[in-house]
């Protein structure tokens, strides 16, 4: 027989469980906002399209991580009040998905690195002891799945390509990969919840990431990166100096016409 939990613990869970959902959902939101840049400048027409659709498909996985986050902590804040209402500091994605896009080979970079990490955490929150959680991550990890095979075919293309394709895809990889390690941070919040059986433990789901992002390269001829330093800070609302600009983008319309609605 499966165990309620019920009054102030079940308060504190829930208070946690939203934290984290807004930590996924500020990591979706910033990195549409981001990929939405390559529209009318993508290499080609159909990859105008393909980044315009992931950006759609990561804008709605924010706008669930958002909600529930809004209602589990239970102040009824919505998705555009997280979105638009927060200074820079409140949000918490981690690094990785706000650093500037430098070219489309760092672009990939960043596809590669998320979208490995996303689906192995999404696969794993299925089985979340939040049933709202775990129905939202049955359904994300297979749109991230294709997100991630565009990002793999794209490294093994450039990696595969001119020498200058490959100079700026190894360009890239470097570039990005002082941040990732942020995605796998075990704090006390996610220990409390890897203990409540809400979210999943993130060292095995480096390992795997480890040897799925391993697997890529190799197939492109590029070395996997070993960086000597990592970037932290992102979940404690530390952000990189381009951040205040995205947000400030990201915002400009709905502070310009407060309350306005289409």
């Amino acid at each position: 027989m499966t165990e309620t939990v019920t009054g102030p613990a079940r308060q504190g869970t829930d208070a946690a469980l939203a934290r984290y959902a807004v930590r996924l959902g500020d990591d979706a939101l910033v990195l549409a906002q981001q990929l939405c840049g390559w529209i009318t400048r993508a290499p080609t027409i159909e990859e105008d399209l393909a980044l315009s659709n992931i950006a759609l498909d990561l804008v709605g996985h924010a706008r669930t991580l958002l909600a529930l986050g809004g209602r589990l902590d239970g102040t009824g804040r919505t998705e555009d009040d997280f979105a638009f209402l927060r200074t820079e500091r409140e949000f918490t994605n981690a690094l990785l998905v706000e650093i500037p896009d430098g070219d489309f080979a760092g672009t990939v970079a960043r596809q590669l690195a998320y979208t490995h990490h996303t689906v192995l955490l999404y696969e794993a929150l299925a089985a979340s002891t939040d049933p709202e959680l775990a129905a939202f991550a049955v359904r994300a990890a297979k749109e991230v799945a294709y997100h991630r095979r565009h990002a793999d075919d794209w490294v093994v293309r450039l990696g595969l390509g001119t020498a200058e394709s490959a100079r700026r895809m190894r360009a890239g990889l470097e570039r990005v990969w002082p941040c990732t390690a942020e995605l796998f941070e075990e704090d006390a919040l996610v220990r409390g919840l890897t203990a409540a059986g809400a979210v999943p433990a993130p060292g095995p789901l480096r390992e795997r990431w480890h040897e799925e992002v391993a697997a890529v390269l190799e197939r492109a001829g590029l070395p996997l990166p070993a960086p000597k330093w990592h970037a932290t800070g992102g979940r404690d609302g530390l952000h990189t100096e381009a951040f205040g600009p995205l947000v400030a983008e990201l915002q400009s319309v709905h502070r310009q016409f407060p309350g306005g609605t289409w």
